[in-house]
């Protein structure tokens, strides 16, 4: 409501100033009349001729056309300087339609100085910065998406002509082929990920919320992971007590799996990986942690970027899709996920309203 009436307020300072420049142009007409009115009664100029009824009505209609004139010139000189601001607008439109996003407009110290001038002002430029960030991202995510879906491309062609050369003993046929297999299988992984990436992103409205146990869905995904974990000897540090939430259970469920298998993969064999909890103020908080790995300070802001690759970062085990995935289900929750990493321990937070 305060808002509704601060921007109602803005609204009105803009009627007040428009208001302003045609009244000061109807001002200066008047005033044009006046003043030629004023020149010749004190040059003696309609004392010193005898004007009859129908003179006296032809100068003041000369009068009034040279006021109407002058006025005219007044309003035209005005009006560019009123529409100044729209024309400077709508050329930044124009140029932001055919993808110059990095325009910005300023409509100058004197209009700017009016709170609805410079609310439009900060809107244009708010939505420019925008859409040049967006264009950003999408042209790293063309180029990165190309990257990726390249190398297991090549590789599958490459091991493919090694074996139709033939002079293979039956052991390099398998690793050529096992080699074969995993590559197309990471192929279909990242296919998958993308569309399921594309779907939560275009997804603006929760759907198929339900009540349903979330530690059961914890437990559910530990065990989906069981061999991963004891194959490699890997200790399990579990606090969950029981508690019920609101949410989508696919999409939650998603989360969980992908944060637990980050954790297995950057834990080394007899690590220990940590769940966790915690019910405070109708929120409930999950923790994933995993020791013996460590995300360097500066990589620590982009682990959630589509694709993302660095030398140390998490996702140069995986296709760098799963971190993206788990920040945009926890926000389509409206909950937040932050992360943290140092001296060789790592942890993930989810904060969900229960």
């Amino acid at each position: 409501m305060k808002r509704n009436n601060k921007e109602q307020r803005r609204r009105f300072a803009l009627t007040v100033l428009l208001s302003a420049v045609v009244f000061a142009a109807l001002l200066a007409t008047v005033a044009v009349g006046l003043g030629i009115s004023m020149l010749l009664v004190h040059f003696g100029v309609t004392a010193a001729i005898d004007l009859d009824r129908s003179s006296t009505y032809s100068l003041l209609a000369i009068m009034a056309l040279i006021s109407v004139i002058i006025g005219a010139v007044m309003v035209f000189f005005l009006g560019r300087i009123i529409t100044k601001p729209m024309n400077t607008l709508i050329n930044a439109m124009n140029r932001l339609a055919g993808g110059d996003f990095k325009t910005r407009i300023s409509f100058g110290k004197v209009f700017s100085r009016n709170p609805a001038v410079k609310e439009l002002t900060d809107a244009f430029n708010t939505m420019a910065s925008e859409l040049e960030g967006t264009q950003m991202l999408r042209s790293d995510f063309i180029n990165s998406f190309s990257h990726e879906f390249k190398t297991p491309i090549v590789s599958i062609a490459g091991f493919a002509k090694l074996l139709r050369s033939g002079d293979l003993s039956d052991a390099e046929k398998r690793e050529y082929l096992e080699i074969i297999e995993d590559e197309s299988m990471r192929l279909s992984s990242m296919a998958t990920n993308v569309l399921r990436m594309t779907k939560i992103e275009n997804q603006t409205i929760l759907t198929d919320v339900k009540r349903y146990n979330l530690s059961e869905q914890l437990r559910t995904c530990i065990l989906t992971l069981d061999e991963a974990w004891t194959r490699r000897n890997i200790d399990l540090d579990i606090d969950l007590d029981e508690y019920e939430i609101n949410a989508n259970e696919e999409l939650l469920h998603e989360v969980w799996l992908n944060l637990l298998d980050n954790a297995l993969k950057f834990t080394p064999d007899g690590g220990t990986v940590g769940l966790s909890a915690k019910e405070k103020d109708g929120e409930i908080t999950v923790t994933v942690s995993n020791t013996g790995s460590r995300i360097p300070k500066e990589k620590l802001p982009h682990i959630w970027d589509k694709f993302y690759q660095g030398d140390d970062s998490r996702a140069t085990k995986g296709n760098g899709i799963g971190l993206a995935i788990v920040r945009s289900v926890v926000g389509l929750h409206g909950g937040t996920v932050f992360a943290e990493s140092e001296d060789d321990f790592t942890k993930f937070t989810v904060t969900l309203p229960k």
